[in-house]
């Protein structure tokens, strides 16, 4: 063992108020070695650290002359002038020189002189030496140290063992809205005092105790400390070491990542959008309310107000995209306003709601109007920042210009809505209460909206143009008022399906025959839309033109079958009965249909038992007639499906609500008629209603014979 690793094996004992000494320093990484010279330039003290150094031990280097010893031939003269020069003016010199070494070799020096003066006036020298690459090697280590902590973007800080700041770099110091002393001596609850100090001292105290760091620790706000609720930072903590394993403190580096944080929000959020527009918008096959949908999507989550005007044309015609040059005609569907968190952007809202076009009306628009504009071009028109000179352009007129200034309009947008590649009109966006302007983002967001929008407006468009027509279709082909007939009293009625389903091919008919007699049919087409009406048309004819042949009502519904089976694998129930008022017997024959009800006073209302028979269209299944009798007073209750079949409950339970609601019905055919809509369809529209109630009366005398 060396002279100097014998040294660093003994450290000081730790008395009260004395620090220990800790082998692996700083002066024991820089091997700083000394010695004392006496006025001629011996040396009369010399340290292990020296021997280590140049190489010669105490007993060879004492008493010897040091430039002798350790100086190259030519320099003995230069170094001997200046250590006359420090003996003589006390001044301390510098100077860099090779070193010669026991070995023979020569090494770079750095090396410090100083004066001593001793009690008894004399003087001697102090030498302080290092090897000079390993002096410029810790300088470089220390440097780019420093560089790190004061130039690096990313906050460090040390704390010692109880938790105070011992250094805050300026980064850090940003991050926390502070200055760097403001910080040092302080604790972590005295710096950061709206931060969540309890986890952050708990995070330090186990880093602390298990040596084990804790990475990259996502903190928002307050919580990592940052001055700004916005921020975002990855915080870490490191427990600090010297070389001997003494703990020193905890050092934290904090990363702002807020940028990032707020890109990766904003992508979940436009992400969630999109996802809740592709849920929530075209739940119907109704155009106001597909409009109504994607103006309740988008706000407040892009834009304070929204608006969703179509074309005019869009509408009537079904043919979209704008008049080049012209104004253009807009039929505005649905206007939402974000809810204001108190009276002030409530009021401001209200006042942009009154500026926009009321949902039902009609407008025509100049064409230097920004929703014109984006309707004839076909492309987003975006005012990142509203100014006084833009309103015109904006608001409809002068007063709703006025409107939107006092609202604080100060960002708009109009997308246009394109489905299949025509334009049907534009969702209009527009900034209130939410500060950040309309950037291209959301531009892009707002134009995937608006395409997913107008494809289930364009299906909306579509679809009530052929429910009209089919609609129309379907009441021009039934009964306005069935003809009176002998022995009878008629009642009907006919309800088409909600605007959320297609008109389907229920249709009732009352047909006189020869000998005062009269034919009841209720029948309906499987499916919807146009066709099913057009095929209820040519069964209700067929049905009429074979009653006039006076066939019992099976030989009827044997034909209607053949009928029906040439209609394009068209499926029809129907259900036919005669009634002669002379004998009071009603024959009755079903294809499938549900039965009807009989109806007696002094008597429950009952289900006619009915064989059930196969749908027509069907073919080859043979049908058969039942008598009923039915005195005056008497009646039936004929019905298509739509008017007791729903999604959650048998049809055994919906036929027994039926009898229920006449069981409790009034005497007139008329308000039974109400009764019965009334009190089983209520949200059920699903489905088209035909409803006949037909009661005997006394039937005339006949006429005498000539």
């Amino acid at each position: 063992m060396g002279a100097t690793d014998a040294f660093r094996a003994r450290p000081v004992q730790q008395d009260s108020g004395r620090a220990p000494y800790v082998p692996g320093s700083l002066l024991d990484e820089l091997g700083v070695a000394a010695g004392v010279l006496d006025r001629e330039g011996r040396i009369v003290l010399w340290s292990p650290q020296a021997e280590q150094l140049f190489g010669w031990s105490a007993a060879e280097a004492l008493g010897q002359y040091a430039a002798r010893l350790l100086v190259a031939e030519e320099d003995v003269h230069a170094v001997l002038q200046l250590f006359a020069e420090v003996m003589a003016e006390g001044e301390t010199f510098a100077v860099v020189f090779p070193a010669r070494h026991k070995d023979g070799g020569t090494r770079l020096i750095e090396f410090r002189n100083v004066r001593l003066e001793d009690r008894h006036g004399e003087f001697f020298a102090l030498g302080i030496a290092t090897d000079r690459e390993v002096l410029r090697a810790v300088e470089r280590d220390l440097a780019l140290s420093l560089g790190l902590v004061t130039q690096s973007p990313i906050g460090l800080a040390v704390l010692d063992t109880a938790l105070r700041y011992v250094m805050v770099n300026p980064a850090l110091a940003r991050i926390y809205g502070l200055r760097a002393e403001q910080c040092t001596g302080r604790t972590v609850r005295e710096v950061l005092p709206r931060a969540d100090t309890g986890a952050i001292e708990a995070a330090m105290r186990e880093v602390l105790a298990t040596g084990t760091p804790l990475l990259d620790r996502m903190a928002i706000g307050h919580e990592g400390g940052g001055a700004d609720e916005t921020q975002a930072q990855l915080v870490s903590y490191y427990r600090l070491e010297d070389p001997g394993g003494q703990i020193l403190g905890v050092a934290t580096s904090l990363v702002d990542v807020s940028d990032r944080h707020r890109a990766l929000e904003e992508a979940r959020r436009r992400t969630a959008l999109i996802a809740d527009a592709s849920v929530l918008i075209g739940t119907t096959l109704e155009l106001e309310q597909t409009a109504r949908e994607l103006a309740e999507v988008v706000v407040p989550r892009l834009a304070d107000v929204a608006a969703v005007d179509v074309l005019d044309t869009v509408v009537d015609s079904g043919r979209g995209g704008g008049s080049a040059g012209r104004g253009e005609v807009f039929r505005a569907l649905a206007v939402t306003a974000a809810r204001g968190t108190d009276a002030a952007t409530s009021a401001a809202c209200a006042d942009a709601v009154r500026a926009a076009d009321p949902p039902g009306g009609i407008a025509k628009y100049d064409h230097d109007r920004l929703v014109a504009r984006c309707v004839r071009t076909g492309h987003p028109v975006r005012v990142p920042r509203v100014h006084a000179e833009d309103l015109p352009e904006i608001a409809r007129d002068a007063d709703a210009a006025r409107l939107l200034a006092r609202a604080g309009l100060h960002s708009y947008m109009a997308v246009p809505l394109i489905a299949r590649g025509e334009v049907l009109g534009a969702l209009d966006l527009k900034r209130i209460s939410n500060p950040r302007p309309f950037d291209e983002d959301d531009a892009a967001l707002a134009a995937e909206l608006a395409a997913r929008a107008a494809v289930s407006i364009d299906n909306a468009r579509w679809y009530q143009r052929e429910r009209a027509a089919a609609l129309t279709l379907q009441r021009s082909l039934l009964p306005q008022r069935p003809q009176g007939s002998v022995g009878l009293e008629i009642a009907f009625r006919y309800q088409p399906a909600g605007a959320a389903s297609r008109v389907g091919g229920d249709w009732f008919d009352v047909i006189p025959q020869d000998g005062e007699k009269s034919a009841l049919v209720v029948g309906d087409v499987m499916g919807s839309g146009i066709n099913a009406a057009a095929a209820m048309g040519q069964l209700r004819t067929a049905a009429r033109t074979l009653a006039q042949l006076g066939l019992d009502p099976a030989r009827v519904l044997h034909h209607l079958d053949h009928t029906a089976s040439g209609l394009d694998q068209m499926i029809a129930t129907c259900l036919y009965a005669v009634y002669d008022p002379r004998s009071g017997l009603c024959r009755v024959a079903n294809a499938g249909h549900l039965p009807p009800v009989r109806l007696r006073p002094a008597h429950p209302p009952a289900l006619v038992d009915l064989p059930a028979g196969a749908p027509l269209g069907v073919g080859g299944v043979p049908f058969e007639n039942t008598a009923v009798n039915l005195a005056p007073g008497d009646g039936l209750v004929l019905y298509t499906d739509g008017l007791v079949e729903t999604r959650d409950e048998a049809i055994d339970a919906r036929l027994e609500a039926l009898l229920a609601v006449l069981a409790d019905a009034p005497g007139g055919l008329e308000a039974t008629c109400d009764l019965l809509l009334t009190s089983l369809r209520p949200g059920n529209d699903q489905d088209d209603v035909a409803l006949l109630i037909a009661r005997a009366v006394p039937a005339p005398p006949a006429a005498p014979r000539p």
